[in-house]
């Protein structure tokens, strides 16, 4: 079981955000950074959105970062620990200037980026971008395939519907190979087949311990699934947000639990399920030093019974 630690202070989602967060600053997401990589944590969570429409401020919050510039902000100021995006949406960015901001950040920081990605949901967002909001599964399916073409072949050549490429030379390529390990999210059939068609592991939202078993059967009912099941990594946040789906409304107060038991029973009944990484979402503690003393006694007290 691997462990994936949220970041916080880089948004302000109203359901999991502790107290102290509005008022953090950047110095305070880079000392946390630093402290989760003097310890075993396995990733940093980022999360991301270039705008927030003004309706769903309310409920989403209003501060989001953009996760590639966090990453490698983060990497640059740990030694260790990886970044996952969680999630950036792939259609917002031309693939090939993406390509090159991740194959740089690997170059300069010796890989320890995963690409965690999706289509997106926030309709407003697409519009502002320019970007056609009904045409973004097929865009992210197209761009995912033009990132591993750039990323690996010594002669990039591609032709699609949204992006064409040739005669071009592409280097800094990535140090992980054969590229940087891309997880999918997304809750539905579609998001699954993408995950096993083109991507390395699945990284659900609001998908529970008793819903895992049912996606996962369906995903290794994929022809694609053998080749790639020994290195699938199936991440599930262990945190039980209280919110609709899409809308994000609240349905009354999210919990994240704290204490040893209840920590170990929501890691096990995962791992149970099916789940081969948690994403760990730290207690709305009142202060940013609890938040740091938290995620040490994490580290000491519960990893270690999963390693």
């Amino acid at each position: 079981m691997r462990f994936a630690l949220a970041t916080p202070g880089l948004n302000n989602y109203p359901a999991a955000m502790a107290p102290w967060e509005p008022r953090s600053s950047g110095a305070d997401v880079v000392r946390f950074a630093r402290k989760a990589d003097q310890l075993s944590w396995d990733w940093l969570t980022l999360p991301e959105h270039i705008i927030m429409p003004t309706d769903m401020a309310p409920v989403m919050g209003s501060r989001f970062a953009e996760g590639i510039a966090a990453a490698a902000v983060l990497c640059g100021a740990t030694q260790r620990i990886r970044m996952l995006t969680y999630i950036l949406a792939l259609p917002y960015r031309h693939p090939l200037l993406l390509a090159k901001q991740i194959s740089t950040m690997e170059f300069l920081a010796g890989g320890r980026f995963t690409l965690g990605t999706a289509v997106g949901h926030l309709e407003k967002e697409f519009e502002v971008l320019g970007v056609p909001f009904e045409k973004r599964g097929a865009i992210t399916d197209e761009y995912l395939r033009a990132l591993k073409e750039v990323w690996t072949s010594d002669h990039p050549r591609f032709e699609g519907e949204f992006v064409q490429f040739r005669d071009i030379v592409f280097e800094p390529k990535p140090r992980q190979k054969p590229h940087p390990p891309i997880y999918i999210g997304g809750n539905t059939k579609a998001a699954m087949r993408r995950a096993v068609m083109l991507g390395d592991g699945w990284i659900p939202w609001l998908v529970t311990a008793a819903d895992l078993p049912g996606c996962i059967e369906y995903m290794k009912s994929l022809p694609e699934w053998e080749e790639k099941a020994a290195r699938f990594e199936i991440l599930v946040t262990t945190t039980a947000y209280n919110v609709e789906d899409y809308s994000h409304a609240e349905r009354g107060e999210t919990e994240i639990s704290g204490d040893r038991d209840s920590v170990l029973r929501e890691i096990e009944a995962l791992k149970k399920a099916g789940a081969t990484a948690v994403q760990v979402m730290p207690p709305k503690v009142q202060t940013f030093e609890q938040s740091l003393e938290w995620i040490e006694w994490y580290d000491s007290e519960i990893i270690p019974q999963f390693r």
